[in-house]
């Protein structure tokens, strides 16, 4: 069709529309079936009208008790009709504005972000441990071991599990709380579990994780891992996050003692409350033993990367990049990303963190 005439037939159209000159196209019945077209969220409902053009047939009037419910499904509530002519909407006004506004599903299931970031398994008013993304020196690590220790001490595992105190001794360094036979037992449990005999290495475990016996905090660490995993004994997953927090509150108030005694770089039983508390955010991450706690899990494994354990520096970093029990922030993961990989800890794939606008400030 030449250009002149497309022009034509266009003028044509748009007078037709405007003076209602167009013939009405055919009347469909009620009975008639009517294709409906529907835009939706998980929070919205948006019908979507196709375009109507002279000549198109039209639908008569539903009867007047017609069961048809035009306010759309019923899990979803319309937000979207905003734009909607003041004709159409004053017939619903009253109605919407009597009706509570449903919100968003994670709203409506309480799991919005800020309702993720908290948590009953980590205290308030935790010590302040600068604004850092990682700690750079030992000043730095020092604060995060006191926060450490009130985070396992104040929390409500550390209430359930209530451990009698470690016995220590403060000479100018410190003694470890364990007797020479409880490390000898010790160092016989582990090679027999290199050895495979998993029976009788954790039965030797659990004799050293008891707290009214030897109270050894690396024998409840690993007795709540071999409760865990079923290593040489029925799995327990509630026994394990027990053992494990055990050895959290023992080792806590071994390094407790050492703060107060002045020692910077930690006392004999840092490694035992890294271990433990890497193990704890586990079990809050996966739900082994424990109700999944997202919250709490970043915070575990915050507190072990920020004492040097370069595994739980892999996973805060995940944590922050995935945003759980945390707001998504690339910046800090690549922080402990970096210092992961210069603790010998180094993951394929991630050169992203070398990116100039991860540079530390």
């Amino acid at each position: 069709m030449p250009l002149k005439d497309l022009l034509k037939l266009k003028t044509k159209l748009k007078d037709e529309a405007a003076s209602g000159a167009a013939g009405k196209g055919p009347t469909l019945g009620v009975d008639v079936p009517e294709f409906q077209f529907f835009r939706t969220t998980t929070s919205t409902h948006e019908a979507i009208e196709p375009p109507s053009f002279p000549g198109d047939p039209t639908r008569a009037e539903a009867p007047l008790l017609s069961p048809k419910d035009t306010r759309g499904f019923g899990r979803f509530r319309r937000s979207s009709n905003v734009s909607t002519t003041s004709s159409a909407g004053s017939g619903r006004g009253s109605e919407d504005a009597a009706r509570p506004r449903a919100g968003t599903l994670s709203e409506r299931f309480h799991l919005s972000r800020s309702r993720s970031q908290s948590s009953v398994n980590v205290p308030d008013n935790l010590p302040d441990v600068g604004d850092a993304p990682v700690a750079r020196n030992d000043e730095d690590e020092a604060k995060w071991e006191k926060r450490a220790t009130m985070l396992v001490q104040r929390g409500p595992l550390a209430q359930s599990s209530a451990p009698p105190t470690p016995t220590i001794e403060l000479n100018g360094a410190m003694a470890t709380a364990a007797a020479p036979a409880d490390e000898q037992d010790m160092q016989e449990a582990i090679r027999l579990h290199e050895k495979g005999n998993l029976e009788a290495s954790t039965a030797l475990f659990g004799r050293l994780a008891d707290p009214a016996g030897a109270n050894n905090a690396l024998a409840q660490v690993l007795y709540g891992l071999a409760l865990r995993h079923a290593w040489g004994i029925v799995a327990d997953q509630e026994a394990a996050v027990h053992y494990l927090s055990l050895a959290a509150s023992n080792s806590a108030e071994v390094e407790k003692l050492a703060l107060g005694a002045g020692m910077t770089k930690g006392g004999p039983a840092k490694g035992e409350l890294v271990l433990a508390m890497y193990e704890l955010a586990n079990c809050f991450r996966n739900a082994w033993g424990i109700k999944k706690d997202p919250a709490a899990a970043k915070q575990y494994y915050e507190t072990a990367a920020n004492l040097g354990d370069t595994d739980a520096m892999n996973e805060v970093a995940w944590c922050y990049v995935e945003g759980f029990g945390c707001r998504k922030d690339k910046f800090k993961a690549a922080q402990f990303l970096r210092l992961a990989e210069s603790k010998g800890n180094k993951t394929l794939g991630n050169t992203w963190i070398w990116k100039p606008k991860y540079d530390p400030k």
